[in-house]
C-alpha cells in the first residue's frame, strides 16, 4: 500500500513523504478524522526542544491524540466504518512494567512516527471502537493520561478525601477535575489556576481560585498537579505549602528544565510525590467507560474546543500549529488529506 507520511523535517518545515507499507494479518488500516495537537508536538514543530533531542527525533510525524475510521480490516475485530481511537503505545516486547513506563515501548510523535499520516496500519490491539466520531472523542488519550494518574493515585491513598486541589488552568486540568468531579463524588474538587478567564470555563468545580488570590486559610487533602513548563516550580512549591501532612502530590505537568522543589517541607509532612506520563490500554478503556458511563461529559469537554481547522493541505497543518500557539485550550484538525 503507498501511504503518506506528513514529516517535520526542520521546526516549522512539513513534507511528504511517500511509503510503500505492507497491511500484515491482523492490521486495520485507519483513515484519520480528528487529530489534537498537544504541548509536546508544539515543541518538536516550532523547535523549542533541545537541539540534540531534534536533531536525534526527527523527522517525524507528529500527533498522538487522534481517532479516525476503518476502511480496510485484517482481523475479525474491526470492520470498515468502525469508529476508533488509536493508542499511541507501540509495543515490541512486553516488558515487566506497564506499557507506558515499559523501557521496550515507543510513542508515537516522539520516539515513532505519529498519526499525520494519510492512513494509519495498526494492530487491532492499538485500537478501541468508539459509539460515534463525536470530534470530543478525540479527547481520550488526554483522559486516558489522567486516568493513569488517578488509578496511581488510588493505590497509595489511604488518608482523608475531603479535599483535592487541581493545579492548572489549561486542557489537562480541565479533564482532571472533571474526572475527579465525577468519580470522587464527595470529596470538594478546588481548581486554581493563573487566568480567571480560563477558569470559567470550570463550571463543575467547586472552588475555583487564581494563584494570587488563594485564601490563607486554605488547605487541601491532596493534589494534583497540571501546570508543567516553568510554572510547575512555583505550582509545586505552594502545593507543599497548602497540603495536609501525609498528602499525595500526582505530579502531571511535564518541564523541560530542572525545577527545584522545597524537600524539606516534604520530608517535615511525609508528603507521597507521583510522577506520572502518558497511558496503557487499560487507561483508555477507563476514559471510554467514562464517557459512556457520565455522557454529559461530552458537552464539557466540547469547551476546551478552541478550534477545528480543516486539513487539505500542508499549508494547513502549517496554520493550525500557528493558531495553536494563542489559542487558550485545544487545537484539533479534522484531517481530510
Amino acid at each position: 500500500m503507498i501511504n503518506i507520511r506528513y514529516k517535520l523535517i526542520n521546526p516549522k518545515q512539513i513534507i511528504e513523504e511517500f511509503v510503500d507499507e505492507k497491511v500484515l494479518d491482523g492490521d486495520v488500516v485507519v483513515r484519520p478524522k480528528y487529530l489534537s495537537i498537544c504541548k509536546a508536538d508544539q515543541r518538536y514543530y516550532q523547535g523549542t526542544r533541545d537541539k540534540q533531542i531534534l536533531n536525534k527525533k526527527l523527522p517525524l510525524s507528529l500527533i498522538h491524540e487522534g481517532i479516525g475510521e476503518v476502511i480496510y480490516s485484517k482481523c475479525s475485530s474491526y470492520k470498515i466504518g468502525d469508529n476508533v481511537v488509536m493508542l499511541p503505545n507501540v509495543l515490541e516486547n512486553k516488558g515487566a512494567f506497564k506499557e507506558n513506563y515499559d523501557t521496550h515501548s515507543k510513542f508515537c510523535g516522539s520516539s515513532c512516527d505519529g498519526f499525520m499520516r494519510q492512513n494509519v496500519i495498526c494492530k487491532d490491539s492499538n485500537l478501541l471502537k468508539l459509539p460515534s466520531d463525536d470530534v470530543s472523542l478525540v479527547f481520550l488519550e488526554l483522559m486516558s493520561v489522567a486516568f493513569n494518574a488517578v488509578c496511581e493515585f488510588d493505590k497509595i491513598n489511604k488518608h482523608r478525601m475531603e479535599s483535592i486541589a487541581i493545579y492548572g488552568d489549561g486542557s489537562l486540568s480541565f479533564i482532571t477535575s472533571l474526572i475527579m468531579k465525577k468519580v470522587y463524588k464527595h470529596s470538594k474538587i478546588i481548581v486554581i489556576g493563573k487566568h480567571k478567564e480560563k477558569l470559567s470555563f470550570f463550571t463543575f468545580a467547586d472552588e475555583v481560585y487564581t494563584l494570587d488570590k488563594l485564601p490563607d486559610e486554605l488547605n487541601f487533602d491532596h493534589a494534583f498537579e497540571c501546570v508543567g513548563g516553568r510554572g510547575s516550580e512555583s505550582a509545586i512549591n505552594q502545593i507543599i505549602e497548602k497540603i495536609n501532612p501525609q498528602g499525595i502530590v500526582s505530579l502531571l505537568g511535564v518541564s523541560e528544565n530542572s525545577i527545584g522543589i522545597n524537600t524539606r517541607m516534604v520530608l517535615e509532612k511525609g508528603l507521597y510525590l507521583i510522577g506520572n506520563s502518558r497511558s496503557s490500554k487499560e487507561d483508555f478503556e477507563k476514559a471510554l467507560k467514562f464517557i459512556i458511563d457520565y455522557p454529559d461529559s461530552i458537552n464539557y469537554l466540547k469547551n476546551i474546543i478552541s478550534d477545528v481547522v480543516e486539513v487539505n493541505s500542508i499549508k494547513d497543518m502549517d496554520l493550525s500549529f500557528m493558531l495553536d500557539t494563542t489559542n487558550q485550550f485545544k487545537t484539533i484538525m479534522k484531517w481530510n488529506v
